[in-house]
């Protein structure tokens, strides 16, 4: 199971990876540990350094590609539930996908990497496990991450309310 890297009030768990079929709704599992309400937080989803969703007091916001395809489970927030739910698996969806929660002062991160069922992983091409990843993550991506979270956040156009 891979962990945040930081340990202050709550730490975000997830998975090293989660399998899925072309097609088929999938869910990126990551969870608030000790269960603590995630409602009044910040939640950031990333693949890679592109921001994909972002839920913010009740609101959310969503890239271009991904609209109408992602959610959170909202009646799980309050139980520390932040998975992202990811509607219609395409080919390129494949890759790793951080979970980035902020509460006040401090932020939590976790990731999981998608790939596809039953695909040969070649030598050349592998996803990496979200745990891989976040411990190879450069400064630069972390600073592309945050720059894409910034610019998805300017988007009021898209903003809804989650129900």
């Amino acid at each position: 199971m891979a962990e945040s890297r930081l340990h202050n009030q709550f730490k975000l768990t997830s998975e090293d990876y989660v399998w899925a079929d072309f097609g088929e709704e999938v869910t990126l599992p990551c969870h608030l540990s000790p269960d603590t309400s995630a409602v009044a937080t910040t939640i950031r989803w990333f693949k890679e350094t592109e921001c994909i969703y972002l839920y913010k007091n009740g609101q959310v916001t969503e890239t271009s590609g991904y609209e109408g395809r992602v959610s959170l489970i909202t009646q799980e927030l309050e139980r520390g539930n932040v998975s992202l739910r990811l509607r219609d698996f395409r080919r390129s969806d494949r890759g790793v996908y951080i979970c980035q929660v902020i509460h006040g002062e401090q932020k939590e991160e976790a990731a999981v990497g998608l790939r596809v069922r039953g695909e040969l992983t070649f030598l050349f091409y592998t996803i990496a496990s979200g745990s891989e990843y976040l411990q190879r993550e450069t400064q630069e991506d972390k600073l592309k991450r945050e720059a894409s979270a910034g610019e998805l956040g300017k988007y009021e156009r898209v903003w809804r309310r989650e129900d």
